[in-house]
């Protein structure tokens, strides 16, 4: 049986004690006391996490009590509650007593409950931070050898021979060379590819192969934000320096100090704030907005786009300076379209992260579904193929995901290249009524895939009748999910 919250409760009325008693019992183990002294004794026999205490009491005010609580039991949540809501009363419970929290009368159940349970909350993560505090004195190498686990955990991910998925004779090959050659030099990086290539990929590869890697890697999205959000965003800014900045806030640029910062879409940035960025990249140094104080910097750059960047310098878009700061090794990351034979060996490791993430698990995909993959030009790329294979698990009802979960889209375009790919035409030989026949079945089996194993839009889009599409149907023995429909496994 789960152990209630301990709250305790003092008030020289004993309506109002018997009144929160009732409202509070079923969520929390209440204890009462109409006085201090009854209090104190309850505070040394129970295990008390949150304390409720009345301000007005004869002997011993609700704040002197709560500083007297604080003294001995520091780790109990204090709160105030009171008809009277005099400011000094407010202050002197703050400075004194240091309570979380004061409720005035008349106060709301609802309202009542939702402040104490967030008491009881704020009670376990303190108790949480206080173990991990003794954790991290008592076991100083445990962690640091956590920590070096970590990291190479996360080097392997992006490693250049196994983070990035591809065929042995993948154009991706050269990318990878790029990538280990420039990783352990300090310079500035260019990547360059349509969205959804995975650029941010090879920017994490670029940095957990440097001699950076045990410092930060801070991404952010230049093409998201505003000027004045970006360049708070990325350099920080003083409380006050515009609207709504109520508060110091340090940047990106300082929190990936000794680091890399990843600047993606970088191509979508305004010409002001090329100029702010060129500054940074040239002297090494940040102002955050509304300062007069330059912070010294040593981050590396690592900026992405989907544009073509040398078009704009010609046209006047992006500034010419800026560029050949950012470019001083330039890599293109080809489209998925150009990587056919990454197709299959990506879609299977997409499936196993799939189902680690939405805790579904498949045996595998079919190989009818992996030549629509390789028959579609993917003009999303790898993170498209990501969406379409999350939306087959989610969809799927058997072990293995068919042709029958794939997206019309990629089914409509498949006639066109599946197939010469499936290689049917070409392996066909003998007299010309065998050729026809064999025809025939890829051109049933490219529309049922097509239209979802639908044998009445198949029939109606053929001109046939369902008795005649059922009998051609046996005769090729096209089947939905067949033996004739093989499988990839999963690893």
């Amino acid at each position: 049986m789960k152990t209630l919250p301990g709250i305790l409760v003092v008030d020289d009325e004993k309506l109002s004690l018997e009144s929160i008693r009732r409202i509070l019992g079923d969520r929390f183990d209440v204890h009462t006391a109409e006085n201090a002294i009854d209090a104190e004794r309850i505070l040394q026999q129970q295990w008390i996490q949150v304390l409720l205490c009345d301000q007005r009491m004869p002997g011993m005010t609700g704040i002197e009590f709560c500083q007297l609580v604080r003294d001995q039991y520091p780790t109990i949540i204090r709160i105030i509650i009171s008809g009277y809501t005099d400011s000094n009363d407010i202050i002197d419970a703050i400075n004194k007593g240091g309570i979380y929290q004061y409720i005035a009368k008349p106060w709301h159940p609802d309202e009542l409950i939702s402040k104490l349970s967030n008491a009881v909350e704020l009670f376990r993560l303190q108790r949480e931070n206080e173990q991990l505090t003794i954790e991290l004195k008592l076991k100083p190498d445990t962690i640091e050898q956590s920590m070096i686990e970590k990291r190479r955990v996360l080097k392997s991910r992006y490693d250049w021979d196994q983070g990035i998925v591809r065929s042995p004779d993948s154009c991706m090959n050269n990318v990878c060379a790029l990538v280990r050659n420039v990783s352990p030099y300090d310079v500035n990086v260019l990547l360059s590819g349509e969205s959804g290539t995975g650029k941010e990929l090879c920017a994490r590869a670029l940095h957990y192969n440097s001699l950076r890697q045990d410092k930060p890697f801070i991404a952010e999205n230049c093409g998201a934000l505003p000027d004045e959000l970006l360049e708070s965003e990325l350099f920080g800014h003083k409380r006050g320096a515009f609207t709504g900045a109520i508060e110091d806030r340090v940047g990106l640029f300082e929190r990936a100090d000794g680091g890399t910062i990843f600047l993606d879409e970088i191509g979508e940035t305004s010409p002001a704030f090329q100029v702010k960025l060129l500054r940074v990249l040239q002297e090494g140094e940040i102002r955050p907005l509304g300062s007069n104080q330059r912070r010294s910097i040593d981050v590396r750059v690592i900026a992405a786009t989907n544009r073509n960047m040398e078009e704009d310098v010609r046209s006047g878009k992006f500034r010419q300076d800026l560029f050949y700061r950012l470019a001083t090794f330039e890599i293109l990351i080809p489209p998925l379209r150009e990587r056919k034979a990454d197709i299959v060996p990506l879609a299977i490791a997409i499936l196993n992260q799939s189902m680690d993430q939405l805790g579904k698990r498949v045996k595998g995909i079919s190989d009818e579904a992996l030549k629509c993959f390789e028959a579609y030009h993917w003009p999303g790329n790898v993170r498209e193929m990501q969406n379409e294979i999350k939306r087959m698990l989610v969809l799927g009802q058997s072990d293995y995901l068919g042709s029958n979960l794939v997206s019309p889209k990629i089914l409509q375009a498949a006639p066109e290249e599946s197939l010469a790919d499936m290689g049917m035409l070409s392996g066909i030989e003998g007299p010309l009524k065998q050729r026809i026949e064999s025809l025939e079945a890829i051109i049933l089996k490219e529309t049922l895939m097509r239209l979802r194993w639908n044998k009445t839009q198949t029939a109606q889009e053929l001109g046939l009748s369902r008795v005649g599409l059922r009998n051609k149907m046996e005769r090729y023995g096209l089947e939905k999910n067949s033996k004739l429909e093989t499988i990839t496994e999963v690893a």
